[in-house]
This record gives C-alpha cells, structure tokens and sequence, in this order.
C-alpha cells in the first residue's frame, strides 16, 4: 500500500499488476478486475503499464484463457501465440540461475553493457536449478497429465520457496487450476478482499477524483463502476414532462440532468434505491425520490427552488444545496 502512494509511477503500476495477478491467480479475478478498473479510471495510463516484462505479459494472457473471456479493460493488451508462449516459458522455467556475481546486474542496470551482460547471462548453462521454477516446472507437468491432485501438492512446495504468481499463472495447464481457486498461496477471501480494498483506497487518496469535472454520465458511470453495479436506461423527455406536471412544478434543473442520464439508481449499502420518473409523486409539496424505508431522500421545496434531504437511521438528517452536491457526497464516500 505504501508503494501506491509513495513510490515512482512505475512502482505503482508494477504494484498493482503483481497484485492484480495475485487476486486472479488466487481464485477472486473479480477482485483483481475491480483494482485493475480503478487504476486505470485514478491514473488513466493504458492497460499495457502493467505488463511489466514478458512474463508478466504471458501471464495474462494464460489467465484470460482460462478464464474463458477477456475483461474489457483488456482490449488494449494485445493478444499472444499461446502455443509459442507455452513454450517460451517453458524455457524459461528450464533455465539454470545465472552465475554471475550478485548485484552486477544492478549496478548496469539498462545500459548497453547491461543488456549484453543480461543477455550473456540468459545462455549460461553452469548455473544450478532454480529450485523455484524446477517445482513450478514439475508442477506445470503434472497438471498437463491431468493429474491434478499431484500438481496441487506441487503447488504447495512451489509455495514454500519464493513464490512469484505470474509464473506461476504464466503456466498453461496451471493457470486453469489457479483460477478455480486452488489458492497455494492460502490467500484466502477475506485477506483478498481487503487486499483489494486497500490498494484501491492507496489509488483514490493518491489520485483523487476532480468530481467538478465530471460530467453526469461520467459521474454516474464512475458511482455504478464503484458500486459495481449496472445503471438503468435515461428517462425520456416525455417521463420527466409528466413527472413534473403530477408535481406541479418544474424539477432541479441537475436532477433532470440526472434523469436524463440514467432513470434512478439501484440501492446500495447505506443508500437507498433511487426512483425512475414514472414514480414520483408530491406528497404535501415534498417529493420523495427514493424508496421509501428507514433510509430516504426527498427534494424539498424552498423559496429559492429545491434543496435535498437524506435522512438516515445512524447518521441523522443531512441537507444539501442540490441533487449533485449529494451525488459527489455519495462518490467520496464509494471512493474512501
């Protein structure tokens, strides 16, 4: 969490693309894919920042074949020879650690010599296994001849050692394995979720959302990508006509706006659901534009047009000036 929001933008792209993968790889991509929504809607950089080397690359697209789809956010990643990649990481696996001393390669980092001496590096034979991958390896055989009970058993020893997740999701027959929740690393929903949560609130307190700029539909699709929830169609013009002459007067001008957007919300925790404008009704000049229950929001007329009441059970009474101003109330709170 730190590194979200401290750390240098790459940092945070690798840290949520590792951790992304960790979701998915543990059983919740649908933890994974609401992280991933976030960063991208809080940083607006483009999916592939978070392909961060060519493992990272091949484990996404090992996930989304077993996954069976491809989340829309990953439209811009583009699509890989599994056949190819299969074999490439297999190679990889394969390979012996490098011999060269420690730390050399940091000191060169991504300068020419650098780069020769990765590359030197990468075709050395007289290294010893990596005795992480030669599991992960033994593991990937195992789940290939179907014997899934053994590769799980692998799993657990790759666990044991310095486990990287994309590697390990990078593998073909393994992936399917790790998406249906074989959890080696005992991740768990609970730890997951608020794994989740937490990174998402690290993205929000480090990229905060300038609300005023936010057009209607853009606010409302950012509330219903938070709630994750799906929006309802726009009410037509001849709805809001007919609402407003049952009311007898003309609504909000941002609350038709609304309207106009999306005709009401569902309800959410603490919020309760919002009405189309075939509903609303003036019940003594007030008009309640919720469902009613112990949680309600009401427009109430003033001298100067409307001003909006939500009341609740815990937190009280609260009024605002207009219907946005409790909309991008509403957001803080998603996004906090």
């Amino acid at each position: 969490m730190s590194a979200v929001l401290t750390a240098g933008e790459p940092q945070v792209d690798r840290t949520v693309g590792d951790t992304a993968l960790l979701l998915a790889g543990s059983g919740f991509p649908g933890e994974a894919d609401r992280l991933v929504r976030t960063w991208l809607s809080a940083t607006e950089r483009p999916a592939t920042a978070l392909v961060a080397t060519p493992v990272h690359a091949r484990a996404w697209a090992m996930l989304f074949e077993a996954r069976g789809e491809r989340p829309s956010w990953a439209d811009a990643l583009l699509p890989l020879d599994l056949d190819a990649e299969e074999a490439a990481h297999r190679a990889y696996l394969s390979r012996p650690m490098s011999s060269l001393p420690t730390g050399l390669l940091g000191d060169l980092g991504d300068s020419l010599p650098g780069r020769l001496v990765s590359g030197l590096a990468e075709h050395l034979e007289q290294g010893d296994p990596d005795p992480t991958r030669t599991t992960l390896l033994r593991a990937e055989d195992l789940a290939r001849d179907g014997d899934h009970d053994a590769a799980g058993a692998a799993l657990a020893d790759w666990a044991a050692l310095r486990p990287s997740m994309p590697a390990a999701l990078a593998c073909r027959h393994l992936a399917p394995l790790l998406v249906a929740g074989a959890d080696p690393l005992g991740l768990g929903e609970e730890h997951a979720t608020a794994l989740a949560a937490e990174l998402i609130a690290a993205l929000r307190t480090r990229y905060p959302a300038d609300t005023a700029s936010l057009d209607w539909p853009a606010l409302v699709e950012r509330i219903l990508e938070l709630r994750e929830a799906t929006g309802r169609a726009p009410a037509s013009t001849r709805d809001i006509t007919a609402a407003e002459a049952r009311l007898g007067r003309e609504l909000p001008p941002d609350y038709r706006d609304f309207l106009r957007t999306t005709d009401g919300l569902p309800a959410d925790v603490a919020f309760p659901r919002l009405l189309a404008a075939a509903e609303l009704t003036a019940h003594g000049g007030v008009v309640p534009i919720s469902e009613r229950g112990e949680s309600m929001i009401l427009l109430s007329p003033v001298s100067s047009g409307w001003v909006v009441v939500q009341t609740d059970p815990l937190l009280g009474t609260s009024t605002y000036r207009t219907f946005r101003e409790l909309m991008e109330e509403h957001l803080r709170l998603l996004e906090s």
